[in-house]
């Protein structure tokens, strides 16, 4: 026979449904709530307590059966807004519905979103951790999805208490998976190169059609899609610089298209030096001789020759029978894998082309160049971009002049 915990009206009421199973009856604002409570009577009557005083508090969250599963493919649905309350590239949307559906949906998907609980949460990182398939930074992008989504939920309301407060078993992370998730993590780490390895690797392109794209990277910190983005008319040879205002972005939905830096910071003009200015107009005349039909050798007067408005910087190589296509765009993966070849070829392997970003701005930091400035080159966040020089290699370079400044400095008061 079913109990009844009878109280007083504005403290609610407990109604015994099996061993361990309880109805809680309460209102808040004058509206009528219940909610199946799983435990002991004391327990229920806490919790019981909890509901009625985060209805005194205008905390409450209303019982809803919505379950973890749901709840994440709302959140996909309307942009995965985080805590600046916007929606993240499509790109990036991708990604987070992936590692979603692969890792968290199948095992707690099923799951009340509002009876989730953190240990079950730990239980599906330990799970993850034993599965040699998946990668430490796959593991915390994970955390850091399946994190963000809750987070949501709770400012929402949804949750009274976001159970990723509570997880003792977030993954570890090496390292930072490149240009995946712009808007949550910072830029990969990567290894640092002395002068003297920078220039044996860049060195070792020369002969590799991705040589220019290579040289340009180092030269300038950009990043690889935004680097396949560029047109002729983003380069000013008289003042030796070049503009950076879009980027390639390819996804599932739309495939390959261009669209806007993932931040303002992104939309820049930055100085390039001598050499490379001489880099890439050597380039420019190669594509103007395919384009008017010249071979290599033959004098004209190149300026007369004028490319599509809208012609790329570095477009799709064309094949042995095809006319040049200089508005055709280069598959960013293709060079990320040509690099990746070429690179353990010359003894790099441990080199991404994402790393020469690190690599750039690690040089220029280490010369003493201010953290904004550098920041404002490369289009970063400036406490982003410091948090990841402080996890590179420093160099010997870097490591001297800190040896001279501190003496420099001790002299000043260590003086007998």
């Amino acid at each position: 026979m079913k109990s009844r915990s009878k109280r007083a009206h504005g403290d609610g009421g407990i109604d015994s449904r099996g061993e361990n199973v309880h109805r809680l009856r309460y209102r808040v604002g004058g509206k009528r709530f219940t909610k199946t409570f799983h435990g002991t009577l004391p327990e229920a009557r806490k919790e019981l307590r909890t509901l009625i005083s985060t209805g005194d508090a205008g905390k409450h969250v209303a019982p809803d059966k919505m379950t973890v599963g749901q709840w994440i493919d709302e959140w996909i649905a309307v942009g995965a807004p985080g805590r600046k309350k916007k929606r993240v590239s499509e790109r990036t949307l991708e990604r987070y519905s992936d590692l979603l559906r692969v890792h968290v949906k199948p095992v707690l998907g099923g799951r009340r979103l509002q009876a989730l609980r953190a240990t079950e949460i730990d239980k599906l990182y330990a799970d993850m951790s034993t599965a040699k398939k998946i990668a430490p930074r796959t593991q915390h992008h994970v955390h850091t999805v399946f994190s963000a989504a809750l987070s949501t939920a709770t400012r929402k309301k949804m949750l009274v208490v976001n159970p990723m407060d509570a997880v003792e078993q977030v993954p570890a992370v090496t390292h930072y998976e490149p240009e995946d998730h712009p808007d949550i993590d910072p830029d990969d780490i990567g290894e640092g190169l002395t002068d003297v390895e920078l220039a044996a690797l860049i060195s070792g392109f020369r002969s590799s059609t991705i040589f220019p794209i290579v040289a340009l990277a180092a030269a300038t910190g950009a990043r690889r899609n935004e680097l396949l983005a560029l047109r002729w008319t983003d380069l000013d040879v008289a003042e030796g610089t070049l503009r950076i205002e879009r980027a390639w972005e390819r996804t599932k939905k739309h495939g390959l298209r261009l669209k806007p830096p993932k931040t303002k910071r992104g939309l820049r003009t930055i100085d390039i030096d001598e050499a490379t200015v001489s880099l890439l107009l050597k380039e420019r005349e190669v594509h103007q001789r395919l384009c008017a039909g010249l071979p290599d050798g033959v004098g004209v007067d190149l300026s007369l020759i004028k490319l599509p408005s809208n012609a790329l910087m570095f477009p799709n190589p064309a094949g042995p029978s095809e006319a040049p296509a200089f508005t055709a765009p280069r598959l960013p993966g293709s060079v990320t894998q040509a690099f990746a070849r070429r690179a353990e070829a010359l003894g790099f392997g441990n080199i991404r082309f994402h790393d020469l970003r690190g690599i750039h701005s690690t040089a220029l930091l280490d010369d003493g160049v201010p953290v904004h400035t550098v920041a404002q080159r490369i289009g970063d966040d400036p406490a982003t971009l410091l948090r990841s020089y402080t996890k590179r290699r420093r160099s010997k370079r870097a490591d001297a002049k800190l040896s001279a400044a501190i003496a420099g400095f001790a002299s000043g008061f260590l003086k007998p």
